[in-house]
């Protein structure tokens, strides 16, 4: 049987025997920073025109303040002026694939009189030669390590149950490859699909041609307001011009479909490749676009858009054919469309079909209709400014955006609902019905078993189940008049993601937030260094300049020429500051747990005489790190996740910030249930017989009930107090921390005086939900 092996070959595509090793990547020394003269050259480019972005003018300055200082030792600053400094960048050899154009315009009938300003108008489409782009996306050797050479299925070691992860790992790239082995020419090969998303975007409401729509391309192989016009010939150009434009850039890559073409790789050897069209990312309205449907039609299945959640078959060029041969091309435009192969390409679009469209524009929106519906509008607007001060109650946690006024802003991003969706469930609690509450819990679950970078057959049961909850639950807001329908596209597409992780593996390589965040990268901040006059080419140089600045700091980074080369006090003192009289004696007693490991009695009922008397210095700080299994990173690999828990007694000269923490305390039980709940007053770290102990001081919580809160589907904690009614404090080793937990109060009927700060919600209020929704390593652990 033949298959996609990957093999090595020299670079006029002959195999080389196994074992060959590849001929270096560069013989470059580590001296040589071409075209900089050293490196202060180098990062002073890289920091003046990637990180700071700095004006020309303003350039220009600093190197005449530079030079000034050095004139007296006879030097000069590594630039003469913003030219030199541009002109060092465009002589980078790294990275540089051309721009190319095409302009494209109308040549249909005219009318006679007025013909609409769109008919004269000249399009210019500006592009890079994907298969150069790709061929250097091959050669980057930061992939060489983590690159798929070939499809494959992956089973657990356990009980060999089938599982996802990155995009090699799903039926469709594996379907490919038993397509493209077929040709015997093929055999050995490399398949590389190719993903592309595009994106319509504005850089200012306040200029004429503010939009822009940048198409952007990756390879599959890496580990992981709409304006509408009425005018019908309009619609009908944008369409062909769509089209033809997504035909002419992707011409270059036409022959290496069909025949490997020789390309080298980020590992140093070269293979033959065979590229193939792979999924697209795309929101909705593009999705329309690119498989030419009726807008209200789902873009992969025949459902109804009168009823899109009925059972139906998959669109399909033969279905197409048909629809053709028996029906009329403006009968089956108007009253259904017409799909090419593009509907099995189309890439889930988790940003907008579950963030932003089914949470913030129908949940959201709906809870708020509710509100209104059910109460006078006095009422209505008493609990939502009560909601919003939930919201901003929410204590701070790494790597979760706080919200101060609640959620009342006017620019929705995706950023803001992703943040929203993660303290939301808990601001509602008790101001609408249990089942409402249920829905949001039965959507989030859903959000996040789909967002974990391993699935496996037990895994989507779980999405199939989190989804039949979610559409039981649901039905509160029909039940109730809410709504009238839940035919929505973006919701209906919910019921697609099981057959598309599948299909691409785990999805999260696929996501439109990836080219959503490309937009500030490629179109907006380049728009705002421009001139604002005829910008897209001063756009096109800066997006060419950044890419050279970051090819070579790949090369130079590769060539190892970039490595890089508290507070003390006692015991007694670090008492006061916590106004924890008792310190010392729970440090003796943690010294005797960890002095004593075989000891069956609980160290802090050992009697203090048994216990070592430890009175010299101590390192404070205000944080620490924290490393753990981490299998749905955002970066989509499995690895190990770096996270800092803070115990600040004041943050950035405001408030103080203390973290909790999940807490192993039997590492053989799973979730919750191994598990306790601890705030970090401090960490510090002290010398005891020639040992370094490095630990925390930490408040308990104890755990409510023994299972998950049943319209949550969190754990419930509060404050735990010893015997004498004095709140459970005790020293303990860092090593047990496993990462940080985010609480949020239980609000109950509470309502939040408008002068409440989030710093102070961990001391005032008595419950708590272990927030699972936090992130999903949460989500993965607090179960």
């Amino acid at each position: 049987m033949y298959i996609l092996l990957a093999r090595p070959c020299d670079d006029n595509g002959m195999f080389l025997p196994p074992g060959s090793l590849p001929k270096p990547l560069s013989d470059k020394s580590s001296s040589d920073w071409t075209p900089y003269r050293n490196r202060v050259e180098f990062e002073t480019a890289e920091y003046l025109f990637t990180e700071n972005q700095t004006p020309a003018g303003q350039i220009n300055k600093l190197l005449d303040l530079w030079a000034s200082t050095l004139k007296k030792h006879d030097d000069k600053p590594p630039f003469a002026d913003f030219h030199d400094l541009y002109k060092t960048i465009d002589r980078t050899p790294l990275g540089d694939v051309k721009w190319q154009s095409f302009s494209v315009r109308y040549n249909g009938e005219k009318p006679d009189t007025d013909a609409p300003p769109w008919m004269d108008q000249v399009f210019d489409v500006w592009y890079r030669d994907p298969q150069e782009a790709i061929c250097n996306m091959l050669a980057n050797p930061d992939y060489a390590k983590e690159f798929d050479y070939r499809p494959y299925c992956e089973f657990s070691t356990d009980d060999n149950e089938r599982q996802w992860k990155d995009f090699m790992s799903g039926d469709w790239a594996w379907d490919q490859a038993d397509i493209i082995s077929e040709d015997p020419e093929s055999h050995g090969s490399t398949f590389v699909p190719v993903v592309l998303g595009s994106d319509k975007t504005t850089v200012s409401v306040a200029t004429g041609n503010n939009e822009y729509y940048p198409l952007y391309a990756s390879i599959g192989n890496v580990c992981n307001n709409e304006h509408a016009t009425s005018d019908v010939k309009f619609q009908k150009f944008r369409r062909q011009l769509f089209h033809c434009s997504l035909s002419k850039i992707l011409e270059t890559l036409r022959p290496g479909i069909t025949k490997y073409e020789v390309a080298r790789f980020g590992d140093g050897h070269f293979r033959r490749v065979i590229y193939g069209l792979g999924p697209y990312i795309a929101d909705y309205e593009e999705q329309v676009l690119l498989t030419c449907i009726v807008r209200g039609w789902c873009p992969r299945c025949l459902s109804s858009r009168i009823n899109l959640d009925e059972p139906a078959g998959w669109r399909c060029r033969h279905h197409t054919d048909v629809l053709v041969e028996e029906g009329t091309l403006d009968a089956l435009w108007d009253e259904y469309g017409i799909v090419a192969n593009i509907h099995e390409l189309i890439a889930p679009d988790i940003l907008h079909q579950l963030i932003k469209g089914t949470f913030k524009d129908h949940l959201v929106d709906w809870i708020e209709k509710y509100l209104y519906q059910t109460h006078s509008k006095k009422d209505a607007e008493r609990i939502i400014d009560d909601i919003d001060r939930r919201i901003a109650a929410v204590p701070a946690f790494a790597g979760l955006r706080r919200f101060p006024q609640g959620r009342g802003f006017k620019q929705w991003t995706g950023d803001d609902s992703k943040a929203l969706m993660k303290v939301y469930l808990s601001a509602i609690e008790g101001y609408v019905p249990v089942d409402m509450v249920r829905t949001f819990r039965a959507f989030l679950e859903f959000c996040y078993l789909v967002r974990r970078s391993i699935i496996t057959e037990k895994m989507l049961e779980q999405i199939q189940e989190a989804l039949d909850w979610f559409h039981r639950h649901r039905q509160i807001f029909e039940t109730l008049d809410v709504i009238s329908t839940f035919s929505l596209p973006r919701q209906h597409s919910l019921q697609h993601y099981i057959h598309l992780i599948r299909l691409f593996g785990a999805l999260n390589g696929l996501r439109s937030s990836i080219t959503e965040a490309k937009h500030i990268k490629a179109v907006k901040e380049p728009w705002r260094r421009s001139s604002r006059y005829e910008a897209l080419g001063q756009m096109l140089v800066t997006n060419q300049r950044l890419d050279k600045l970051a090819a070579s700091r790949a090369d130079f980074t590769q060539h190892k020429m970039l490595n890089e080369y508290k507070r003390a006090r006692t015991i007694a003192a670090l008492a006061i500051e916590l106004s924890i009289p008792h310190l010392s004696n729970l440090l003796r007693h943690f010294l005797f747990g960890q002095l004593n490991r075989n000891d069956p009695r609980d160290p802090s009922e050992v009697p203090l005489a048994y216990c070592p008397q430890f009175d010299d210095k101590i390192s404070v700080f205000n944080s620490a790190c924290s490393r753990f299994f981490a299998p749905s990173d955002l970066s989509g690999i499995g690895g190990m996740r770096r996270e800092y828990i803070r115990a600040c007694p004041i943050w950035r000269n405001e408030h103080p910030w203390f973290d909790c923490v999940f807490v192993n305390m039997n590492p053989g039980l799973d979730g919750m249930r191994g598990l306790d709940v601890a705030r970090v007053l401090t960490f510090f770290s002290f010398t005891y017989k020639r040992k370094l102990y490095s630990c925390a001081v930490v408040r308990w919580f104890d755990t409510i009930g023994d299972s998950l809160n049943e319209d949550t589907g969190m754990w419930v904690v509060q404050p735990a107090h010893n015997n004498n009614n004095t709140p459970h404090i005790s020293v303990i080793h860092i090593d047990s921390i496993y990462r940080a937990a985010h609480l949020i109060p239980v609000y109950g009927t509470q309502v939040i005086p408008a002068q409440h700060h989030h710093h102070q919600t961990y001391d005032i209020f008595h419950r708590f939900y272990v927030n699972k929704y936090a992130d999903h390593h949460s989500f993965e652990i607090a179960f």
